[in-house]
């Protein structure tokens, strides 16, 4: 007897009803009626030509023959739902990128872009890994990154994103800002640093201030809290213009006088070079090294 697609919803119903041994409980679980159940048991049994349930007062109970087809059923029905659960978290696993990136960089600039990307991939999802030691590109890991440096890593293609500067940024309610005249006023300052490979003086060189005394009274590993450091009033920061401008455009910081210093390095969009980008990684690659162009 060949499996017509018209009995699935009476094997369905049955396969219900045999599991709570109630007609009533398997029409709830279902959304049936208890009558639509019975219904459909009884169009099983016609059709097969054996009773599959044994009815008495207190209910129902499965016949030799209802005990068979049940545990078939149950069994064909967990084999189909573990088929699709396979479908579905490998269409999940399709759909899902996984980003290493700078933690600085999500906060003030990714983020705020991010909506952007939802509206066009609504389907795709997105994980972030912000630690601070270098992630390795191994299988199973991270599908892509973004890094800053000088766009030269052994195994990985790497796409230019874009360039920084550095500059002096404050506090408006830093004590002694209000003399900050010149570039030479800002080493009067508290100054506050980060582990960037370009530091203060660096910059005061490049602003021709020779022979400060520099107070570099704070140092954060994470620009990001760096930047937070000088919000509170800590001192002077020097602060990376694509990671400052959400500090700068509501006022906590302000930037003071001196010269706008291209950064030695750069961010890069990296991905393994042996390793093809699946479709949801490509597109959000293509997506974001359009970013730069575009505000937040």
């Amino acid at each position: 007897m060949t499996l017509r697609t018209d009995w699935l919803s009476a094997l369905a119903a049955f396969e219900s009803a045999a599991r709570h041994q109630n007609f009533a409980h398997a029409a709830e679980e279902l959304h049936l009626t208890a009558s639509a159940v019975s219904h459909h048991v009884r169009k099983l049994e016609a059709q097969l030509g054996v009773a599959l349930f044994q009815r008495h007062a207190r209910g129902v109970s499965l016949t030799a023959e209802g005990r068979q087809l049940a545990d078939a059923a149950s069994s064909a029905i967990a084999n189909m739902d573990d088929v699709m659960r396979g479908l579905r978290d490998a269409r999940e696993a399709r759909d899902r990128v996984r980003i290493t990136t700078l933690h600085s960089l999500t906060y003030t600039w990714l983020v705020p872009r991010l909506p952007r990307f939802t509206a066009a991939h609504p389907h795709i999802r997105l994980n972030f890994d912000t630690e601070v030691a270098l992630t390795r590109f191994e299988e199973g890991g991270p599908d892509l990154g973004i890094r800053y440096g000088q766009g030269h890593w052994p195994g990985l293609t790497a796409h230019h994103l874009m360039d920084d500067a550095l500059f002096p940024a404050a506090s408006p309610t830093l004590a002694g800002i209000q003399g900050v005249r010149e570039a030479a006023d800002v080493a009067k300052l508290p100054l506050i640093s980060d582990l960037s490979r370009q530091g203060w003086q660096d910059w005061f060189r490049a602003a021709d201030v020779r022979g400060a005394q520099l107070d570099e009274r704070y140092t954060f590993s994470d620009t990001t809290d760096a930047l937070k450091g000088a919000v509170q009033g800590l001192g002077a920061v020097l602060a990376r213009e694509q990671i400052a401008v959400p500090y700068l455009a509501d006022g906590r910081l302000v930037r003071l006088p001196g010269p706008r210093v291209p950064t030695r390095f750069g961010y890069y969009v990296v991905y393994p070079a042996h390793r093809r980008l699946r479709p949801a990684a490509r597109a959000f690659v293509d997506w974001v090294l359009k970013q730069p162009d575009q505000p937040a």
